[in-house]
């Protein structure tokens, strides 16, 4: 039941984000995902993996989504407020910090799958920006529109493999929760 929880509240902040950007809002987007952060976290029992796995998803989109506004290829709706040297918009990076709250319940299965991995990123990606794009004029690309898809493709061709090995390193990595902490400093 919880992973299709995980999956609806991912769902609704990826709503939330995408058609408040496309009617010039970044904040419905930022509060669910707020609220789908704290139900996350309040009810995780790794919280210090969920939120290292924030930190890498942020650095991830400030560096994939903010490359693309950066040079021109995506132009974001609701641009600000956005970091300090412009690039990717606040909403965007809310939709990182939620994807990465995915990746220990409904995306658990490609913590094992690095190869599938690869390829749900390089084509889920690609896929929901066009539908962000399509559907609610979240973000345009420049013409022509497939070198921003190509970089999207690539850029989530490694951050979703990247992100599931370390959500199952640091899963495996970590002391267990039944296990003494004195037993796991031996």
């Amino acid at each position: 039941m919880s992973v299709w929880l995980n999956l609806a509240g991912y769902q609704l902040v990826w709503f939330a984000a995408v058609i408040g950007a496309g009617n010039g809002m970044a904040w419905p987007g930022v509060i669910a995902m707020l609220v789908f952060a704290a139900w996350q976290l309040a009810r995780s029992q790794q919280r210090r993996i969920d939120l290292q796995l924030v930190a890498v998803a942020l650095l991830l989109g400030a560096t994939i989504d903010g490359s693309l506004a950066l040079s021109g290829w995506a132009i974001y709706a609701a641009p600000a407020p956005a970091l300090p040297s412009g690039g990717a918009p606040i909403w965007i990076l809310a939709l990182w910090i939620a994807f990465a709250l995915t990746l220990d319940q409904t995306l658990l299965f490609l913590q094992t799958r690095i190869g599938l991995a690869v390829l749900f990123g390089a084509i889920g990606a690609p896929l929901a920006y066009a539908g962000a794009a399509r559907g609610w004029n979240a973000v345009t690309f420049a013409a022509p529109a497939w070198h921003a898809l190509a970089a999207i493709a690539l850029g989530w061709a490694v951050a979703m493999p990247l992100l599931a090995a370390l959500a199952r390193h640091w899963k495996t990595t970590a002391p267990s929760l039944h296990t003494p902490i004195t037993r796991s400093l031996q």
